[in-house]
């Protein structure tokens, strides 16, 4: 597998081991119609707007959106749909969390639809009944402050944050939500409930600093108040191009067993019950389309197009270059109640 080095602006981007979050939910206002869709999003405000105005532009349909908080991010969004099953307000859910997505799946909240749009996706990044589907991934790099941390002495896995090196130094965003709960979930998936538990553990031994988001996160690497953090790709690059002391490891990337960094596809779920059906399924097929892919890939987003004839991000190393945690979506989904519970008892959370 190929290495890289990327020598970006004032920052490097090591192959080792966007945005401004914390939107409140919102919605548009307006009484429903045939020509209108009711997306509930996880995904960033700035970001997703950028495919609400597309798609209004290109088809006359109204999007209506409802936002959840960085503090909740995801977990909020799935629990309100849960409540509104017997009367679904929502026409689709636009979830930056697989697992918390691919979770609504057994619960019956999901209608099947298979996106023509989606044919090129590799069948890993969706389901094959077509219950939901993956676009435009991220992945979980940590970002370090220069000014306190050589590059030959940044940490190259995420295991490293458990030496007494590092203790009280690094931050991570709650592992309740948003998608430091996929790759917590995933870790239980990869290792199983004692270990990942013990993993937990050590990182609250070692003073682990819970942020409310990757977004605080950031900030707190950026300005000092830490040394590390672990957090997705696009809040990272944030950082860079504001030219912070800081620069970006993709973790567990050698070794003699390594973990590699969880991939995170976004996911398009149709909910069933849908309100306005047809124009949900229409969404969806724009949503997971090349088109908005290349949008979100050539934003602030960076995110990762799952189409293979889709350039990717500029400011990062190609995805095939990367090596990525292998996990089965739906066995991360299971997982998040066990993590969950772990969470809690290890962190008080």
């Amino acid at each position: 597998m190929k290495r890289a080095i990327v020598v970006f602006g004032s920052c490097m981007l090591v192959m080792a081991a966007g945005c401004e979050k914390g939107q409140s939910p919102s919605t548009s206002g307006g009484p429903s119609s045939d020509r209108t869709v009711v997306v509930y999003s996880s995904a960033d405000k700035a970001f997703a707007e950028l495919i609400f105005r597309a798609y209004e532009q290109k088809t006359g349909v109204k999007v209506l959106p409802l936002y959840d908080t960085e503090e909740t991010k995801t977990a909020g969004l799935t629990a309100r749909l849960v409540a509104e099953k017997a009367q679904p307000k929502a026409d689709v859910f636009w979830s930056s969390d697989t697992s918390r997505a691919v979770a609504l799946v057994d619960q019956g909240l999901a209608a099947a639809y298979v996106p023509r749009t989606a044919a090129t996706i590799p069948d890993r990044y969706k389901s094959a009944t077509g219950m939901w589907t993956g676009f435009a991934a991220r992945i979980r790099v940590m970002l370090y402050n220069t000014d306190k941390v050589k590059p030959a002495e940044a940490p190259r896995s995420i295991l490293d944050l458990t030496q007494s090196r590092w203790k009280g130094r690094f931050a991570i965003a709650n592992p309740h939500f948003g998608t430091m709960s996929f790759q917590t979930a995933a870790l239980f998936a990869k290792w199983g409930d004692a270990r990942a538990s013990d993993f937990l553990r050590r990182l609250k031994d070692n003073g682990a600093v819970i942020a409310a988001g990757n977004s605080d996160v950031k900030d707190r690497v950026a300005d000092g108040r830490v040394d590390v953090g672990i957090l997705d790709e696009d809040d990272a690059v944030v950082a860079v191009r504001e030219k912070k002391p800081v620069a970006i490891a993709i973790p567990d990337q050698d070794g003699p067993e390594p973990l590699g960094t969880p991939l995170m596809p976004n996911v398009a779920l149709l909910i069933q019950g849908a309100p306005h059906l047809e124009h949900g399924q229409r969404f969806v097929e724009f949503l997971v389309s090349a088109e908005a892919e290349k949008i979100l890939a050539e934003s602030d987003a960076a995110q990762y197009p799952l189409h293979p004839d889709v350039a990717g991000p500029t400011l990062l190393p190609p995805l095939g270059t990367i090596r990525v945690m292998e996990v089965d979506y739906l066995d991360v989904a299971r997982r998040l109640p066990s993590m969950d519970a772990a969470v809690r008892n290890i962190f008080g959370l």
